[in-house]
């Protein structure tokens, strides 16, 4: 299991906004590996924070990383399948498995305090209810960034947020469980086959009293396929948007691009050297119906940075290639089968952009997926379950208090419009220019294993 500084979770490290911290990073694993600091600005300096090949290099065994530095967003809570509210490596899943029944993670609290948890879910994909027995919750912030006060039983949290909550300890003294139970948004045919554990930690209140035989659960936890009690959460989320804490929201009249991206689960073809019995069934997302396609010798952004060619195209489409009822299933040969490719989309500095997540089922893949925009904070305007419509949707967009983000998830069979502002590419400024690529970047290697991508372009065209 990896692990950093021999811990798991990681170390804490306290700073505060405006600090300028440095990060060193050795890898002592067997395998490459890259880290990417989710939501934390790191101005100018995007070399060090993103998946691999895209923004840089993996770091490979026994190799020091490019030093980070970041300035800081502003008690934290993992969850995640292999954490303390976790449950598949039993780690620290609580004590309602078995293999962790003598390690449960005990939170100790004084009544009357107020609490700030700060909760991660640390998931790939799996979006989370979590609650803690007759407690309410109240969310401040998202992402770093704060909202209105939001009072509640308990939280939906997508994989890769993060969220502020303030908790006080105003019940009898006594034991209460903490729970995180799996949101699911598979068909309902599907739900049996993932493990419905509910994983817990327990809220311990400090003082003499007679301990329980057991703790109490959260009655008001959503079940796991409850869409109305995760449509009442997170509909409500709002940015602070006060004098103290302004947000800038781009306008109608700011916006100078506009996209409109399908999500999709595809199959891709099988590779020439494939024995007779391949069948096209190989799974693979796409946007836009472009399945991502990893280069072999360099990273994107270098490749930007310095001007090389080959490595990308910059012809990543504003819209996907055909318009068809995306929240119905489709097992169509023209939205079923995807093509690879590495195709960008190039923003100038300081363009106001708007896009529109729309969400399909095509074979039937339709769930809530989160989105991220590496190194951006981004408004949700909007979003909506069915088809996007794009002369009536826009008119009740939220351009006053819209939550400000780093992930949101895109409901199943549904869109999602966010609104930002391009600040990667240079501006006209020092200030505003990113700094060259340290000397001892790590160089890219891929081990992907997927055939080249204008082979499958040419033999989507043959096949259609």
């Amino acid at each position: 299991m990896l692990v950093v500084n021999d811990a798991f979770p990681g170390p804490e490290i306290r700073v505060h906004k405006g600090d300028l911290v440095y990060v060193n990073v050795q890898n002592k694993a067997n395998y490459s590996l890259t880290l990417h600091w989710h939501g934390i600005l790191q101005p100018r300096n995007p070399w060090s924070d993103g998946p691999d090949v895209r923004k840089f290099g993996k770091i490979s065994p026994g190799i020091q990383g490019a030093p980070m530095d970041w300035i800081d967003n502003d008690g934290l809570f993992l969850l995640s399948n292999q954490s303390v509210l976790g449950h598949r490596n039993c780690i620290l899943p609580g004590d309602l498995i078995p293999c962790s029944a003598d390690s449960t993670y005990r939170w100790k609290v004084e009544y009357g305090k107020t609490y700030l948890l700060r909760i991660l879910n640390a998931n790939m994909d799996e979006d989370l209810f979590f609650g803690v027995a007759e407690h309410n919750l109240t969310l401040v912030g998202i992402d770093g960034c704060y909202t209105k006060p939001l009072d509640t039983s308990y939280i939906m949290i997508s994989a890769g947020q993060t969220m502020d909550v303030l908790l006080t300890a105003d019940q009898s003294l006594g034991h209460y469980y903490m729970a995180a139970r799996h949101f699911a948004t598979e068909t309902m045919d599907e739900i049996v086959w993932f493990d419905h554990y509910n994983v817990t930690a327990i809220m311990e209140y400090n003082g003499n009293y007679t301990y329980p035989t057991y703790p109490s659960l959260p009655s008001t936890l959503p079940m796991y396929y409850d869409i109305q009690s995760y449509k009442d959460f997170i509909f409500q989320i709002r940015s602070l948007a006060t004098p103290g804490h302004p947000i800038s929201v781009p306008q109608d009249s700011d916006i100078t691009t506009r996209m409109f991206i399908t999500t999709s689960m595809n199959s891709l073809y099988c590779s020439e050297d494939s024995d007779s019995s391949c069948q096209n069934i190989q799974i693979a997302s796409s946007v836009n119906n472009i399945s991502w396609f990893n280069p072999s010798d360099i990273d994107i952004l270098q490749a930007y940075y310095r001007n090389i060619s080959g490595t990308y195209t910059t012809d990543f489409p504003d819209y996907p290639p055909t318009f068809y009822n995306f929240t119905e299933m489709s097992m169509s040969v023209d939205t079923m089968l995807t093509v690879q490719g590495r195709k960008v989309k190039v923003l100038e500095y300081n363009e106001s952009v708007e896009i529109v997540f729309q969400g399909t089922d095509v074979v039937g893949g339709s769930i809530n997926h989160p989105m991220h925009l590496h190194g951006y904070t981004f408004y949700v305007v909007g979003q909506g379950f069915g088809n996007f419509d794009n002369v009536t949707d826009p008119k009740n967009f939220n351009l006053v208090d819209p939550p400000e983000v780093v992930t949101f998830g895109v409901p199943k069979k549904g869109w999602m419009a966010i609104r930002f502002t391009a600040n990667i590419q240079n501006g006209p400024t020092t200030e505003t220019s990113m700094r060259p690529p340290p000397a001892y970047m790590p160089l890219c290697s891929s081990d992907s294993g997927i055939q080249n991508f204008h082979d499958s372009t040419e033999k989507k065209m043959e096949y259609t």
